[in-house]
């Protein structure tokens, strides 16, 4: 985890033991401590950004002719004022909560309202808990299952498409060159390059490598990775290894294989020497299993 994932986790009260080692480690931890010390205290309402950038111009103006240490003092003070002031504003209105998962790991996420969201492995999820009764606003990379309380609108942003529902259960995959979602309760609008599209029950929309693709109508009540199980229906084998490396931790290397062979099955998440016959017997390939390195190859 980087530094800014550590703070926003610190700042919301969210790490574990593990991540407030690593926090504690930081070389600006104690600055960290002080600054939250100080925020709990600083009166942001009687703050006047626009008058207090002002002052910092003007005392660079009248300084120019001086020394710079007759200037840099109180240029520093009045900086760190505003390094405070922003750093208030920050974390009581603008802030997020962030989950993320890693490598075969799921979890299930409780929103600020009676809505949730299941994170598949690597995946990470943001929202404003201070700001949810005005916005319901949720930030996805990865892929979740979420099953939304009626009220106001309620949006997933992705890096690709956003979608908005109001009131339904809907599973959104959004990795690198693709993007899913499926409708399995309720109406979706899925927003993608400026276009809306509405999905109903057992509706999907897909797009990989940017192209849109037609899939058949959903039959399942939730998504099968819900249950420990990836399926799959006319899909890039790439995303299947893809998705394989997620939920077992390993790399595959693939000699004579086409990455965009379309691949129909599925595998567990609990067996993996289970999961890999499932996935190379169909297709008539071989594997090597060296500890976390597999070797996939088409003799």
């Amino acid at each position: 985890m980087n530094r800014e994932e550590l703070i926003s986790k610190w700042l919301d009260k969210n790490l574990n033991d593990q991540e407030l080692e690593a926090f504690k480690n930081l070389e600006d931890y104690n600055d960290l401590i002080t600054l939250n010390n100080n925020l709990q205290t600083f009166k942001a309402d009687k703050y006047n950004t626009s008058i207090e950038l002002e002052n910092v111009l003007s005392i660079v103006r009248s300084n120019k002719q001086q020394s710079t240490t007759h200037w840099f003092n109180p240029l520093i003070k009045v900086a760190a004022i505003l390094a405070i002031s922003f750093g208030l504003y920050f974390y009581t209105t603008t802030l997020n909560t962030t989950i993320d998962t890693s490598i075969a790991q799921k979890t299930i996420v409780e929103l600020p309202d009676t809505s949730s969201a299941s994170l598949n492995s690597k995946s990470y999820l943001a929202f404003n808990k201070k700001n949810w009764e005005n916005e319901r606003n949720v930030e996805l990379q990865g892929e979740a299952f979420f099953k939304v309380a009626k009220g106001s609108s309620f949006n997933v942003i992705t890096k690709i498409g956003t979608i908005t529902v109001y009131g339904t259960e809907f599973n959104v995959k959004q990795r690198e060159n693709y993007f899913e979602v499926i409708c399995y309760e309720g109406l979706v609008g899925v927003k993608y390059e400026s276009q809306e599209t509405k999905l109903k029950p057992g509706d999907s929309f897909l797009i990989i490598e940017g192209k849109q693709i037609a899939k058949e109508k959903e039959s399942m009540s939730t998504p099968s990775w819900i249950n420990n199980e990836s399926q799959f229906k006319s899909v890039p084998f790439g995303e299947v290894i893809a998705e394989f490396e997620r939920q077992y931790n390993v790399n595959f290397t693939l000699l004579n294989i086409d990455n965009n062979l379309l691949f129909t099955g599925g595998f567990p998440h609990g067996n993996i020497d289970v999961a890999l016959k499932n996935i190379t017997l169909p297709i008539g390939i071989k594997s090597n299993k060296e500890q976390n390195s597999i070797i996939l190859k088409r003799e």
